[in-house]
């Protein structure tokens, strides 16, 4: 688990490095604030007991994402690639099935660094934020916490259906989610039958939505869309503002999440590491 300390020196290096390169960077810090501590996830770089560099591993069944970074004023000295080999020494050691490295759209340096290492560009992801709009009402449609087996099971399901996992992957991602987590686990049904699920997390003022997905056959009758509504509607009335993620080849889901209130604000790249 990371110390106070650390994830104050992580933010801090977050900030000068944003400010420095007009980009933001995705560091999960849902994720960095519930580390198990039962393997190395984060790597640390210090000079002159400054943190100057960073790496995040973020675990999803066997797909590992790295995200890093290093102060602008220590660049070009090979902290970044000897963070990178740690990182990704880590997950192969634990059988790591396929390695994302991931890097904001917008960031020349860490583009022109990607030019280097054994990998090829994978997909983009858009960082969307919800902007005030009129939301669909259906009492029909509800949203509730995941509190049962079988909720759990439909939360496996889905993430097998809707994100390509395996079924030992997604058995544990759902563990890991479960046990370390603080994010919102929900379930959405649709006439009290069971739908889809999604999290949220609530973090510095804002909520984060996760793992958003209706069960195929029920794709297309506008069940996405009213419990999407739904959940916006709840963390506004928290005050939060709120966000969430999609990949840009996800045309269906990019339309929703436009429809309700989503607009983009930044991409993210991730490469799929080849060696």
């Amino acid at each position: 688990m990371l110390t106070k300390k650390e994830l104050a020196d992580i933010k801090a290096l977050q900030q000068v490095c944003e400010q420095d390169g007009g980009f933001q960077l995705k560091l999960n810090f849902d994720m960095l604030e519930n580390r198990t501590g039962n393997r190395q996830e984060d790597f640390f770089h210090f000079e002159n007991g400054q943190l100057v560099g960073f790496l995040g591993s973020y675990g999803f069944g066997k797909k590992i994402e790295l995200c890093g970074m290093v102060h602008p004023n220590y660049r070009r000295r090979g902290i970044f690639s000897r963070l990178l080999k740690m990182g990704i020494d880590e997950a192969k050691k634990h059988q790591a099935e396929t390695i994302l490295l991931n890097a904001p759209k917008s960031s020349f340096s860490a583009q022109e660094f990607l030019k280097t290492i054994p990998c090829s560009f994978s997909f983009a992801e858009y960082q969307m934020k919800w902007h005030p709009t009129k939301l669909v009402e259906d009492e029909g449609i509800t949203v509730r916490p995941a509190v049962t087996k079988e909720d759990e099971e439909a939360e496996i399901q889905l993430d097998i259906h809707s994100f390509g996992f395996s079924e030992q992957q997604a058995r544990d991602f759902a563990d890991m989610i479960r046990e370390y987590s603080s994010d919102q686990r929900l379930i959405i049904e649709a006439n009290g039958k069971t739908a889809g699920k999604m999290r949220v997390s609530e973090l510095n003022g804002e909520a984060w939505i996760y793992g958003f997905a209706v069960y195929p056959e029920l794709q297309g009758k506008g069940i996405g869309r009213k419990a999407l509504s739904k959940v916006v509607k709840m963390e506004q009335q928290k005050g939060l503002s709120i966000f969430l993620e999609v990949e840009a080849k996800n045309a269906h889901a990019l339309r929703l999440y436009e429809s309700c209130g989503f607009k983009s604000y930044q991409a993210q790249d991730y490469y799929l590491y080849t060696k």
